[in-house]
This record gives structure tokens, C-alpha cells and sequence, in this order.
């Protein structure tokens, strides 16, 4: 392989990566666009408390940041593991936070299902792209 070519691999992991930043900022501008909205219609959301208009334009900010440095990492070979393993930090604490209440009886274990997709999964790709950046770091 040339220096110039790219494996199938690694143009999947870009395409994760960038899927996810794709959909972590959609999400982020939805809440700032129409919070409202966001909390009634995405799953589960009304039930973890009252609305809060200014609550979920600030996690809208964060969720903004994080598709930009999910993106920063596609785009930004050479930082993708400090990008990539900043936003697996928060999405990882961010669904662990989701296990406690479970654990703590504040909503039952059908939560975490429900959950899932929105939470823990996109946790465990972000963790998947850190480890993987850090594994090849000569990948281009």
C-alpha cells in the first residue's frame, strides 16, 4: 500500500466518527432550536424531570461541542485521540450517570434498553474511535 492509499478500515472509522458528529450536533441544535420539542418528543426525556427551557440549551451547547470535536477528529488526524477520547470521556460518564440512577431505584432497569440507543451507544463508539486512534496512530 502506498502512503497515499487508505484502508477500508479506516475510512469506517472516519465514517462512524463522522456519523456520530453528525448526529451529536443535530441533536444539540434541536434542543437550542426548539427545547420544548426536544423534551416532549425524544423517548424518555420527559420522564428525568421537569422541563427546563435553559437546562437543555446548555446540554445542547455540550452536545454541539461534542460533534465538533468528533468532527475536529476526521478532520484532524493527529488530534483525533485527544479529540475522540474527550468526548468518550463525557458520553461514558454520561451513561454510567444513567446505570446509578438505576442502581440508586430512581427509575427502573427497562431505563437502561430505552436508553440505549441515545446514551450508551453512542458511549461505547466514541470509547471504540479513542481506542482505535491511539492503537493507529499513523492512520491517515
Amino acid at each position: 500500500m502506498s502512503k497515499h492509499t487508505i484502508s477500508f478500515a479506516t475510512m469506517a472509522v472516519f465514517a462512524v466518527a463522522g456519523l456520530l458528529s453528525i448526529s451529536m450536533f443535530a441533536n444539540g441544535v434541536f434542543m437550542i432550536v426548539n427545547p420544548a420539542l426536544w423534551y416532549t418528543e425524544v423517548p424518555g426525556v420527559a420522564r428525568t424531570g421537569a422541563f427546563n427551557q435553559h437546562f437543555i440549551r446548555d446540554i445542547a451547547i455540550l452536545y454541539m461541542i461534542i460533534g465538533g470535536a468528533l468532527l475536529g477528529g476526521v478532520l484532524r488526524r493527529e488530534s483525533s485521540v485527544m479529540l475522540w477520547g474527550t468526548t468518550a470521556l463525557w458520553l461514558s460518564g454520561h451513561a454510567v450517570f444513567h446505570v446509578w440512577e438505576v442502581m440508586a431505584g430512581l427509575c427502573g432497569p427497562e431505563t437502561l434498553i430505552g436508553d440505549f440507543p441515545a446514551v450508551t451507544l453512542p458511549a461505547l463508539i466514541s470509547l471504540g474511535l479513542t481506542v482505535w486512534a491511539w492503537r493507529n496512530p499513523h492512520a491517515k
